[in-house]
């Protein structure tokens, strides 16, 4: 895996990542992992396939890439959403993560609202620094996510998200636990401008 480059130093600026919005657990069985933190109370649990038929802009390292994942979301509450990944074809840096650590679960990245700024400014805001993109890709399209080579220097990935003009909100395509409720009545959540979805 290609090494971090180091960053340029620069005068720490509060502002730059903004607040933080999603913690991620990639694991190379998201139903293990998705019960396991359903008995700590954290769920229900919205189930995607994130693939290049609803993802475009699909990339790696740099270089156009076809993958795909299994991504599941559960909102917290304050603008604070859990995510876990698993990677099922194609490059990834999940799948590199996993074979880095013996497939043993674990957190992956951390991804910050950078304060709403338009998206080629939080790019290039991470560039800047030294920071090159690791993984991008637009899901839907009109969700936008880049992931970045910050582990040699933080020990972590970073990412941040953003939902564009004429996003539509997709039906995850399974409930975790499954949905309850007479007469079609669903569990609340769903992903919106608050909720992760990178």
């Amino acid at each position: 895996m290609p090494s971090t480059p180091t960053p340029t130093p620069t005068v720490p600026t509060p502002s730059f990542l903004g607040n933080a919005i999603e913690i991620c657990i990639v694991t190379p069985d998201y139903k293990a992992t998705v019960n396991g933190l359903l008995a700590l109370g954290i769920g229900p649990w919205r189930v995607y396939t994130f693939s290049p038929e609803n993802t475009t802009e699909q990339m790696y390292r740099g270089k156009p890439a076809a993958f795909s994942l299994k991504v599941c979301f559960a909102d917290l509450g304050r603008g604070m959403t859990y995510e876990v990944i698993t990677p099922l074809s194609g490059p990834s840096i999940f799948a590199d993560w996993l074979t880095l650590h013996n497939n043993v679960p674990g957190i992956h990245h951390i991804a910050y609202d950078m304060h709403n700024l338009p998206w080629t400014q939080r790019i290039q805001a991470f560039t800047d620094r030294g920071f090159s993109v690791s993984q991008s890709g637009n899901f839907g399209p009109g969700n936008r996510f880049a992931f970045f080579e910050t582990e040699g220097s933080t020990g972590t990935c970073f990412e941040t998200y953003e939902f564009g003009e004429g996003w539509v909100q997709p039906e995850p395509e399974e409930w975790v636990p499954a949905r309850e409720g007479e007469g079609g009545e669903e569990v609340r959540g769903g992903l919106g401008d608050g909720d992760g979805c990178g």
